[in-house]
């Protein structure tokens, strides 16, 4: 530091203000080298309080902080670089799972639209037979009926033959004979 001040203080003295001066350059009547003067003593000054070392200590402490922060924010940008390749690995394995979630709906309706065909169409046949039952229940219903009314006329129709052509012992004779019948079957 010492020697930063002489030099400093040479190249002040050998500057045009040593020519230009009529008392020469070591006089206290030129303003040069009164200031070089104060110059070297406020030097002196700052090198007896310690005063570079203190500037020196600032300095390292500020370029340590400063590193520290720097050190600081290359963790913090690794570990925000971290997250983000763990959010964008997140983000990838919820897609691709509401894709295979997607993709299961889609079996699960197609298999439900196939099972809804299936039942319809058992529906319908079970429904076509139970009308075709019902069909066939009420044609013989019906053929049934038709016989029993031809059966009717022809009993009536046999009565009135018959009546018009027995007697009256005729007749008792056959009802006593029927009522015979049915006393034999009933014991």
């Amino acid at each position: 530091m010492m020697r930063m001040a002489l030099t400093l203080g040479l190249a002040v003295a050998a500057g045009p203000a040593l020519a230009a001066s009529e008392y020469g350059f070591f006089s206290l009547r030129n303003t040069d080298f009164i200031v070089l003067i104060g110059f070297l003593i406020f030097l002196g000054i700052l090198v007896y309080f310690k005063v570079p070392p203190m500037l020196a200590k600032m300095l390292d402490d500020r370029a340590a902080g400063i590193q520290r922060d720097l050190d600081e924010a290359r963790a913090l940008r690794e570990e925000a670089q971290t997250l983000l390749a763990s959010y964008e690995r997140k983000a990838r394995e919820v897609n691709d799972q509401a894709d295979r979630i997607v993709a299961r709906a889609k079996e699960e309706a197609a298999e439900a639209a196939e099972q809804s065909k299936e039942d319809i169409r058992k529906s319908v046949e079970r429904r076509l037979n139970a009308a075709e039952e019902q069909i066939a229940s009420a044609r013989a219903a019906a053929v049934k009926d038709v016989r029993d009314q031809a059966v009717n006329v022809a009993i009536s129709a046999a009565r009135d033959v018959v009546a018009s052509q027995m007697s009256a012992d005729d007749r008792n004779k056959l009802t006593d004979e029927a009522i015979g019948t049915i006393e034999a079957k009933l014991h």
